[in-house]
């Protein structure tokens, strides 16, 4: 499941410096297309490299914004089985995030049970605003990940192919619709990417901000996972709804995933919807421990750094 949420996550960001498909792409690969036309594509494909921009940015910040998160989890294939829901504040704490459950509302339920969770995250985040040996292996491999997921980015400019569909009105907002479909021609370099082939979907992008507002994939074949270990089954989706959160930066508010598979011999069913909201800047993790200390009535005063 966590390397196909990589692989959505790089779907999200896959446009770019492509010849992007119309029904006269052909004519206008060979310079034999309108000028209107050429001129059309020109200013898609211009603004599918700013979204590409707008995303890195979007990544970037967030890593500085806790969030409210409420999780709707539904295992299982018996439709009679209640969801398990969990709601939490959401809180970056440097090498990782941070959830303190509270109730739906956002607000403590146990105010002691809730002050024990804050010095938690107090103590994580002293650790990271910290520069130690031990930090910089953490640091290390997050960035080993961030780079995992930028060669999945990269990847997926070659391995599908971007179709324009139609501009969709989404409130008093202007989207356009492209199909994302696998590109025969790719020839895959690793287990991941070899997953593309196996996927398709629609991106919306918000044309005035050129910002991802709306993306759906869905599994159109089954996916081996770690050659018979696993396997998730055909018809099995993904997709995310964003919005602006903040001036100038865009993220979720809704995520949902359902995948059906099996793991070893036994059949599996993951059914979740997450909704978030109530984004607020928190900042690094030395600007994210003050508030924290303040939060907790703490003196501020003193520098970040233990």
């Amino acid at each position: 499941m966590r390397l196909l949420t990589a692989i959505f996550l790089a779907c999200l960001t896959a446009a770019g410096d492509r010849t992007l498909l119309a029904q006269d792409g052909a004519a206008v690969q060979d310079g034999a297309a309108a000028p209107a036309l050429q001129s059309e594509l020109q200013e898609q494909q211009s603004l599918l490299e700013r979204v590409i921009a707008n995303q890195k940015k979007d990544d970037l910040a967030q890593f500085t914004y806790e969030r409210l998160e409420r999780l709707e989890i539904h295992k299982g294939t018996s439709a009679s089985q209640p969801p398990e829901i969990k709601t939490t504040r959401a809180v970056p704490a440097g090498t990782g995030i941070d959830r303190i459950p509270v109730g739906p509302d956002g607000k403590p339920v146990d105010a002691a049970a809730y002050r024990a969770e804050l010095e938690k995250l107090e103590r994580s985040l002293s650790w990271a605003a910290e520069d130690g040996r031990a930090q910089r292996e953490a640091y290390d491999k997050i960035a080993k990940k961030q780079k995992e997921r930028a060669d999945l980015i990269d990847a997926t400019r070659t391995a599908f192919l971007f179709t324009f569909i139609a501009r969709e009105p989404r409130g008093d907002r202007m989207l356009s619709k492209y199909c994302l479909a696998p590109n025969p021609a790719y020839k895959p370099t690793s287990r991941a990417t070899a997953m593309f082939s196996k996927v398709r979907g629609y991106l919306w992008i918000d044309e005035d901000s050129a910002q991802l507002a709306r993306a759906e994939i869905e599994v159109t074949e089954d996916i081996s996972i770690g050659g018979f270990l696993a396997k998730i089954y055909k018809g099995s989706h993904l997709m995310q709804e964003r919005y602006e959160m903040a001036p100038g930066l865009w993220f979720a508010t809704y995520s949902q995933y359902d995948f059906d598979g099996r793991r070893l011999f036994m059949s599996f069913a993951i059914h979740e919807r997450t909704s978030y909201s109530q984004y607020r800047r928190i900042g690094p993790p030395k600007e994210a421990l003050q508030a924290i200390r303040a939060e907790l009535g703490k003196s501020t005063s003193a520098k970040a750094d233990p």
